[in-house]
């Protein structure tokens, strides 16, 4: 209960007695001294490096055909297992197999925060999450589409797309890890 008092009084001190605009917080100050912007920056580039690689990689791949099953561009890709494989292959993270796995494996965000390297996902087969695409940026996806098709970037603001869009998801490595974590608990061949 002291406890509890102390933050209360805490807050209110810091509410009445707000620090100038214009001068450092003590946050601020240890971060800068410590270093840690400049590490926070240099992570925010890591994560925009990631995601532009696997944009890159992922166009690389365009005219690939379609599999039902596939995830290597030898035998041709279905849209979960390009999305898998671009994953694996570029930023080192395993996405689980199917696109609804993916879905749940993966950070809900709304579509107006897509940026590249982000998951898309379409209800194509009259379930959601069936479908899924990698955001390659400027309202556009890139996926292995259905049989006879190719790997090819679609337009989400098209009819079709726009109808039968599912939502954003982003990848965190955490999230992934969890996912294999999960996977391999439940099938004990993999382990």
């Amino acid at each position: 209960m002291r406890i509890s008092a102390l933050l209360s009084s805490l807050l209110m001190a810091a509410s009445v007695h707000a620090a100038p605009a214009d001068a450092p917080d003590d946050l601020s100050r240890f971060m800068h001294d410590k270093g840690l912007l400049s590490q926070i920056d240099q992570v925010r580039q890591n994560v925009t490096n990631k995601a532009s690689d696997l944009v890159v990689n992922a166009l690389g791949f365009l005219g690939v055909p379609y599999r039902m099953g596939g995830n290597n561009a030898e035998t041709g890709f279905d849209c979960s297992g390009f999305v898998k494989a671009m994953y694996e292959q570029t930023v080192g993270l395993i996405l689980p197999r199917k696109a609804e796995q993916q879905a749940a494996a993966t950070q809900h965000i709304d579509r107006s925060e897509l940026q590249p390297g982000d998951l898309v996902f379409f209800n194509t087969l009259r379930r959601t999450f069936s479908h899924v695409g990698i955001y390659i940026g400027d309202g556009k996806f890139i996926h292995s589409p259905k049989p006879g098709a190719q790997v090819r970037v679609e337009n989400m603001g098209i009819s079709y797309w726009s109808h039968r869009f599912d939502g954003a998801r982003r990848v965190t490595s955490t999230e992934a890890g969890n996912a294999l974590a999960g996977a391999i608990t439940a099938n004990p061949a993999l382990r």
